[in-house]
């Protein structure tokens, strides 16, 4: 009976917590409502900790800042793999970007997150006489909880060294038969470059992200004979976040080592992070990248600054990677610890390639 009270339970909390709010949420704002969104993509970009908005100048940028798009001159195609969680999460992103005139650049990005073959044993538990069915295991059935995200991104040279871009979201979020949302929104950025200097700002969800739930209660009935309350469905809202980024590129000879900052503004009340003023918190992240000859890359960062009280300080987030460029394709690695360095949430692993359809045709149009 415990064991299957803990599974009817853990399939409430998934729903409610995905859903990003309480059993009942008519209409209300969620501070985690797209929180599968938030991890980043690309190696490179993680492997420094996500500091990623003002430098980013390739393919992923449709996701950091599709500002960023413009720096590309031919088109490219991305791919990422991680694990989170101990392996529990997948996630999977891919990316392509192709410069369709001297000033204009065109993205389409794809992100997959989900924890695939759970247990489903509403079924196989009889309410009447308290105790599992017999054989229970014939009645055991499996879901994935599901989120998936589409943007369609364009950036805009207004002059050399400064662009303009803009990206629209949509996502779909499916836990089983259970429920199931529909979202959208949008995102605006800038980026300005000169030779050694990055800066960029990305307004993200400028549209404030709606998202728009339904619970099949029929699949969830059998919640009610242990007392569960039934989620309903509704609207809920993620609130936009302001994300600032600068950078510095040194050359050393034929090397040369880039520094980079990103500050996340957030509006949403969370005041879980090192910095917070009401319902404003600013989120930090730091990262840094040796490149060698244009091949080899070593990177380190910082993704989070948390305030922990169980350790009465700050609770920091670090990440490192590496890559390697052949030609036109890369490869890129990042590792860190996703939720901490005291938090027993298990690594993460990132594993991307990109390449660069480096052919004289395929050139940016002048």
């Amino acid at each position: 009976m415990y064991r299957s009270l803990i599974s009817l339970r853990t399939l409430l909390l998934l729903i409610v917590l995905l859903a990003g709010g309480d059993p009942v949420f008519a209409q209300k704002t969620a501070k985690y409502g797209a929180d599968f969104l938030s991890g980043g993509v690309g190696g490179r970009a993680l492997g420094m900790g996500g500091a990623h908005i003002g430098i980013v100048r390739d393919v992923s940028a449709s996701y950091w800042n599709p500002a960023g798009m413009d720096g590309i001159g031919y088109p490219e195609v991305a791919y990422m793999h991680a694990e989170r969680f101990a392996g529990i999460v997948s996630f999977d992103y891919a990316a392509v970007a192709l410069p369709i005139s001297a000033q204009s650049t065109v993205g389409l990005t794809i992100i997959r997150s989900g924890v695939d073959d759970i247990p489903n044993t509403l079924n196989a538990w009889d309410a009447e006489r308290n105790q599992p069915k017999p054989n229970p295991e014939n009645f055991i059935e499996r879901f994935s909880a599901v989120d998936n995200a589409i943007m369609l991104s364009y950036a805009r040279r207004l002059r050399d060294g400064l662009a303009v871009g803009v990206s629209g979201k949509l996502i779909r979020r499916k836990i089983g038969d259970f429920a199931d949302a529909w979202g959208y929104s949008f995102d605006i950025g800038a980026q300005y470059q000169n030779d050694r200097v990055f800066l960029g700002a990305n307004l993200q969800d400028i549209s404030t992200m709606l998202q728009s739930w339904s619970v099949n209660k029929a699949e969830l009935a059998a919640l009610e004979d242990f007392g569960q309350e039934i989620p309903d469905g509704g609207t809920v809202l993620v609130l936009p976040v302001l994300r600032l980024g600068a950078g510095y590129v040194a050359p050393f000879n034929a090397s040369n080592l880039t520094l980079a900052f990103d500050l996340d503004v957030a509006f949403d009340g969370q005041q879980a992070y090192v910095l917070n003023a009401g319902d404003v918190s600013f989120h930090p992240r730091i990262g840094a990248e040796y490149l060698f000859k244009n091949v080899v890359a070593l990177r380190a960062g910082i993704s989070r600054m948390l305030i922990d009280d169980t350790i009465g300080g700050i609770n920091l987030t670090p990440n490192v990677g590496a890559g390697l460029r052949l030609n036109q394709f890369s490869i890129d690695y990042g590792f860190g610890d996703f939720a901490g360095l005291t938090a027993d949430l298990g690594f993460s692993h990132r594993i991307a390639a990109r390449l660069v359809l480096q052919q004289p045709r395929m050139a940016r149009p002048e």
